[in-house]
């Protein structure tokens, strides 16, 4: 974990975890993604988990009076569920299929809201056994990879919420989800003492994230925004399906 190109993709990742408390998770599922173009991703999900921790205070904060507590009550039940199920089959997967698993659900998840965004959809009203079921899938691909975004927003984004309450509802959820992923990661021993020093750089612009999508997230609409973090999702899922496919 060293040099230019490591450093450079390192800085990025970080960058795309603060800018995921700020109040734009989807930014959260380019993270691993990013930094597994230079390191294993099982590597890059057990160094980029305490930079997701750490930025869940600034964001929990930020957003503290926008949440949706009903919608967390449901999201605790598939997180851990989600989590349970990523911890027992950790070791059934290479790091190659966890690559195009990454990629595939960020290629899916980006067409998807590519299609949707093109028409105008009533608020679908909240589900609970289809709020367990996303939160499940969220939990499981964010104990994977961190990538817990594209299943959640699945279940959130058609509820049509305010910006401010999407965004805090994410920050709570999210905080949640990473906070599940403590005791099975040093299990697994994906969280390294090594890695401290790494870490505690990557802070940095983690933070700078936070603020940046905390001011952009109120003067950008909505869909603007969503539409390029979801063409670059798009774009770094296809180089990762390439690259597991290939060895």
């Amino acid at each position: 974990m060293d040099g230019t190109l490591f450093w450079a993709w390192a800085m990025i990742a970080a960058f795309c975890v603060g800018m995921s408390k700020g109040g734009a998770p989807a930014f959260g599922a380019l993270a691993v993604p990013i930094l597994s173009l230079v390191i294993s991703p099982v590597a890059a999900a057990g160094l980029l988990l305490p930079v997701f921790l750490f930025s869940d205070i600034f964001g929990v904060w930020a957003y503290r009076k926008n949440v949706n507590w009903a919608l967390v009550r449901i999201a605790v039940i598939g997180v851990i569920i989600g989590t349970s199920l990523g911890w027992a089959t950790a070791h059934l997967v290479s790091d190659q299929a966890v690559r195009v698993l990454i990629g595939a659900i960020g290629l899916v998840f980006s067409l998807n809201f590519l299609r949707r965004s093109t028409s105008e959809a009533p608020a679908r009203a909240p589900n609970v056994r289809r709020g367990i079921f996303w939160t499940t899938v969220a939990g499981f691909t964010s104990f994977v990879s961190h990538a817990g975004a594209p299943p959640w927003q699945v279940w959130v984004l058609p509820q049509k919420l305010s910006k401010m309450v999407f965004a805090g509802t994410s920050a709570v959820a999210f905080a949640i989800m990473n906070a599940a992923k403590i005791i099975p990661y040093y299990h697994l021993g994906q969280l390294q003492a090594d890695n401290l020093r790494v870490t505690m750089i990557l802070f940095v612009p983690a933070i700078i994230g936070v603020f940046v999508a905390y001011r952009l997230i109120r003067v950008l609409q909505e869909r603007v925004f969503y539409r390029i973090v979801t063409w670059m999702l798009l774009a770094v899922s296809i180089k990762l399906i390439w690259d597991g496919i290939l060895g």
